[in-house]
């Protein structure tokens, strides 16, 4: 919602048809499933707007949305690479998809390599997830399998992909923040820079 402030075109992607599929919805029509008007307003608080000018928000990244497309980080090429400008993308944000897709630390390492590709050499890496979580419940009693990672992994990792950790802020989750659904203990915040 923010980077629609910055850049002209957005690319949004998708592993599940299904959530494609709810991202066109609300793209084209601003139908969704999900009332997103919260979101859109607390965005504009944290920027410093108003949360009236969320509509304003919400029209603007429907602008500038060009595709939304299918993505799959344990491949060598995750996007289909006509989509992206040649030298690659200005910018790259991952949110919670990294360890909740890989079965284990060496897969993440290939993930974060493989969306590495889809970088411009400068270009900035936006990477958000969660520590020390080994599961979370899909729907219940199905435990899906995570990464469970910890600051010093994440930070190896960057740099093993070849980027310069530029910030790190971590977020411990208070006990009444833990209701059961995750075993998750924190979330991290990385910005990096591909070298």
């Amino acid at each position: 919602m923010s980077g629609c402030e910055r850049f002209d075109r957005v690319i949004l992607s998708d592993f599940l048809e299904v959530n494609r599929r709810e991202l066109q919805s609300w793209l084209q029509e601003g139908k969704s499933s999900i009332d997103w008007t919260a979101y859109f307003k607390y965005v504009c608080k944290l920027e410093g707007r108003s949360s009236s000018a969320w509509a304003e928000k919400a029209t603007r990244l429907r602008s500038v949305v060009s595709d939304v497309l299918p993505v799959d980080v344990h491949q060598t090429c995750p996007l289909s690479p006509e989509f992206l400008p040649s030298s690659g993308a200005d910018c790259l944000v991952s949110s919670f998809c990294l360890e909740s897709v890989s079965h284990d630390l060496l897969s993440f390492n290939h993930a974060l390599g493989h969306i590495s590709s889809l970088l411009k050499k400068g270009g900035y890496l936006l990477l958000i997830g969660a520590l020390g979580e080994s599961f979370y419940m899909g729907a219940p009693e199905l435990y899906i399998p995570v990464v469970p990672l910890d600051e010093s992994q994440v930070c190896t990792s960057l740099k093993a992909s070849g980027y310069e950790l530029l910030q790190l802020c971590i977020y411990h989750l208070p006990p009444d923040m833990k209701v059961g659904v995750d075993d998750v203990t924190g979330v991290f915040f990385a910005k990096a820079r591909k070298r």
